[in-house]
């Protein structure tokens, strides 16, 4: 599959992981691999996330840390249920990753989805990966 404005999937690059939202509202499709592209390494802003809608529903929030780390979680916040943890404020705590929700201000460890501030609860993490420039998350 090939987006316009965007590269042809090639090679990882080395020693990145990432993260993102597909432009327009079309829903991107999965390539002969299971992964699916979804956005350009440059439409996720540093220390920020977005969000992404893949096949069959899914809602996944992809975060760019400071130091270009991506991350996959599932957008959903567990506590309100609503789909807005893309939305939230990327940081750090003790040298953990983390995002806090924009709706009751919990914090998830981006490596893991545990909640920091009850960690009886988790969201679901999705791998994800840089190709050329390209961020795919691992087809649900």
């Amino acid at each position: 599959m090939t987006t316009p404005g965007w590269t042809t999937p090639g090679q990882t690059t080395p020693g990145q992981s990432t993260t993102g939202v597909a432009p327009g509202s079309a829903r991107p499709e999965s390539d002969t691999t299971g992964w699916v592209p979804v956005c350009r390494l440059a439409d996720v802003p540093r220390a920020d996330g977005v969000a992404a809608l893949l096949d069959g529903d899914v809602q996944v929030a992809i975060f760019r840390t400071d130091d270009d780390t991506l991350h996959g979680l599932s957008n959903v916040d567990p506590f309100s249920g609503a789909a807005v943890l893309s939305r939230g404020i990327v940081g750090e705590h003790e040298g953990v990753p983390v995002v806090a929700s924009p709706v009751y201000k919990q914090r998830f460890d981006l490596r893991t989805g545990v909640c920091l501030d009850d960690l009886s609860v988790r969201v679901p993490t999705h791998p994800v990966r840089l190709v050329d420039g390209v961020v795919h998350v691992a087809a649900p």
